[in-house]
């Protein structure tokens, strides 16, 4: 059976047939990871969800696989930093599909971290961190977002950076950080003094002055640990700061390119929400009856797939244009936008056809109802990336 004949078994729910753009290094490289996926991280996921928990140990093995720096994903594309945008997509419908918090873990190190140290660094920067990060050595986060801002950080950002000699001096707070207080480096942005522009500094996990509160008595993605961080006169050197970030531009370069994985990563959401209810629907007698066999639960189930096709499409088309180099903010809005719209509906549709069951962690429909709260506000909320896209059409701003 040639690869291709095999993904159509791996992914029975790709009716037009997206995955077989996959080459076949990247299909056997994710072929690993659903199996360490299936095998070491699934049987904790409920139990660590519950206790708001991140699974490391279990997660070292989805490291091992080498899910973002193994050669069998370089093949044709060897001077390329980074994989495919495609295998990026497929990446995120594997993480996502099985546990939305295992996957925004990813998309923090090796997305918003990732990306910021290839867009900002300079090549000395690159070779210097960003090795490190893909092979996992190094865990990363992402310090953007702050307590009073979020939508409105582009000129609201408050931490500040003073240059004193070769040394820079941080101060201020960062809120909602995925796995900051794990971190062995933090970028962290920041607003230089002299001259009010946005700054980028790589500061190293338990530098003196650098405190992180994980926030507690969250309803979704419970495994990650959100990080409050305060800054209290940080000194850094001057070697940290990414020297191609000097301003908000630079930033949206960044956000632009991980936008596009959180479109991803509610497409995988809405492919595991109708795989965990098909599964629940098939098993579970009721009047006598298997409840997939009945009329309006098939109509459910057929406005679930309808969405799955519709986010791939959205997810793989994207990664087609980023591959080709076309980065545009209106699109990666879109994607997100859409997708997360149709996750949101997914969601709720694979928690109703799951009855009262539906609301425990047992069917997994529950985790990914609950967790697509957060995927559908992160990353831009409906809102802003709506007016992002229709600033594209009208040409004319919403914002406030």
């Amino acid at each position: 059976m040639s690869y291709l004949e095999e993904l159509k078994d791996f992914y029975p729910l790709d009716l037009y047939s997206f995955s077989k753009k996959l080459t076949e290094g990247e299909f056997t490289i994710l072929k690993k990871l659903r199996h360490v996926l299936e095998t070491d991280v699934k049987p904790v996921v409920n139990e660590h969800w519950e206790k708001g928990e991140f699974p490391f140990k279990e997660f070292q093995k989805v490291a091992e696989v080498g899910i973002m720096n193994s050669p069998l994903l370089f093949e044709g594309r060897e001077s390329s930093r980074k994989p495919s945008e495609l295998y990026n997509a497929f990446l995120y419908l594997e993480l996502a599909k099985m546990d939305a918090s295992i996957a925004t873990f990813y998309t923090v190190h090796g997305g918003l971290c990732y990306n910021t140290i290839l867009l900002g660094g300079s090549e000395e920067q690159i070779a210097h961190y960003a090795p490190k990060v893909a092979s996992f050595e190094w865990q990363g986060c992402f310090g953007l977002t702050e307590p009073d801002h979020g939508s409105d950080i582009a000129g609201g950002l408050a931490t500040t950076a003073e240059k004193k000699g070769d040394k820079w001096i941080l101060n201020g707070e960062k809120r909602w950080i995925g796995g900051a207080n794990t971190a062995d480096i933090l970028p962290i942005f920041a607003r230089d003094t002299a001259d009010n522009k946005i700054k980028c500094f790589v500061v190293p996990g338990g530098s003196k002055g650098l405190k992180v509160d994980v926030i507690q008595q969250k309803v979704a993605l419970r495994e990650v640990q959100n990080g409050h961080i305060y800054l209290d006169n940080v000194e850094v050197d001057d070697s940290t700061r990414l020297v191609n970030i000097n301003g908000f531009k630079d930033v949206s370069r960044i956000l632009r390119s991980t936008r596009a994985d959180i479109a991803h990563l509610a497409m995988g959401m809405t492919y595991g929400s109708l795989e965990s209810a098909l599964k629940y629907v098939k098993e579970r007698d009721q009047f006598g009856r298997k409840v997939s066999s009945f009329q309006l639960v098939q109509e459910k189930l057929a406005r679930m797939e309808a969405n799955v096709v519709a986010t791939m499409a959205y997810s793989v088309q994207l990664a087609t244009l980023q591959e080709e180099g076309y980065f545009l903010e209106e699109n990666s809005a879109l994607a997100k936008m859409h997708n997360a719209l149709r996750m949101r509906e997914t969601v709720a549709l694979g928690r109703e056809v799951c009855g009262g069951n539906g609301i425990t962690l047992d069917t997994d429909v529950a985790r990914f109802f609950a967790d697509g709260e957060a995927i559908y506000s992160y990353e831009g909320t409906h809102e802003i990336n709506a007016l992002l896209v229709g600033r594209h059409l009208t040409g004319t701003s919403a914002f406030v």
